[in-house]
């Protein structure tokens, strides 16, 4: 495993295992155990995912040290603001089980984000939470929070792999000291992903599926990635990405796939923050 540094000092690892739309808890407490197993030690949920309690049962269970985990949660948009922000934090703790977090995630740039961030960094600057970032926040928002806040995000987490790069946007987090993480990076397997055959190609050439190219690349762009599989070999082949490295033309040829747009959400429309707004986690 590699590690990236965040601003603070913080080490977060390059790879780690997401959760999302792994709502049964049987079935997410079983595939975060078995990730665990793996050798994955990040492992990002959400309030929004409806899982937090699986994942805590399953960090308990590992008799992993917590030194050694890095776990991530998110605020939901429901709970954007200062005194709900606090409230949902800490409700998100008690079902994970936890005393801390590594990671505590604005989900998205929605209702009240500039509260919520103030009782964010509260926590932080409290040693609640060793580091704290926002999702899908897109150049412009990113750039603003960054420039306003008395804390700037240390990552953020966006939509990122071989279809929709996002080469500005990245160069705008760097430029800002914000760490780069990647939800879906297989593309939420769409574009014929784990068969296409320019990532196809370039993984025979290292005897790697063209999973583990799409994550290879993401990661040599410095971008943490956090695959999700409910299959234990497959977590093991998204695992194996440390023993081989892309070279430039692979990373170019790979870049050329961009479409330079989502097929998955668009996140500039109001259709979906409509949708996103609605979306309620609690009365």
């Amino acid at each position: 495993m590699e590690y990236v540094t965040l601003r603070n000092g913080v080490k977060m690892p390059l790879e780690g295992f997401g959760v999302f739309q792994v709502p049964e808890a049987a079935v997410c407490e079983r595939a975060v155990s078995e990730a665990l197993e793996v050798g994955y030690r990040l492992i990002d949920t959400a309030a929004a995912y409806f899982n937090e309690e699986a994942v805590g049962a399953a960090i308990r269970k590992s008799g992993i040290p917590r030194e050694e985990l890095f776990i991530t949660t998110k605020l939901w948009i429901q709970d954007a603001g200062y005194e709900s922000a606090r409230a949902a934090f800490q409700t998100s703790l008690d079902k994970l089980g936890l005393d801390y977090l590594d990671l505590y995630l604005i989900h998205q740039p929605m209702n009240d984000y500039y509260a919520a961030w103030r009782a964010m960094e509260e926590l932080y600057e409290a040693g609640r939470v060793r580091a704290i970032g926002v999702c899908n926040f897109y150049p412009d928002r990113l750039t603003d929070l960054s420039l306003n806040a008395r804390i700037a995000p240390m990552v953020d987490q966006v939509e990122l792999h071989p279809f929709f790069a996002q080469g500005g946007a990245i160069e705008n987090m760097r430029g800002l000291g914000v760490q780069a993480e990647a939800w879906g990076p297989l593309a939420e397997g769409r574009h014929g992903i784990f068969t296409h055959p320019v990532l196809v190609k370039i993984g025979e050439k290292y005897g790697k599926t063209a999973a583990q190219v799409a994550l290879r690349w993401n990661a040599q762009r410095g971008v943490v990635v956090i695959p999700k599989s409910t299959h234990k070999e497959r977590m093991a082949e998204n695992f194996s990405i440390w023993d081989f490295a892309l070279t430039d033309e692979d990373m170019a040829a790979i870049a050329a796939l961009d479409l330079g747009r989502s097929e998955i959400i668009d996140h500039g429309s109001a259709e979906t923050a409509r949708f996103l707004n609605g979306w309620k986690i609690h009365d």
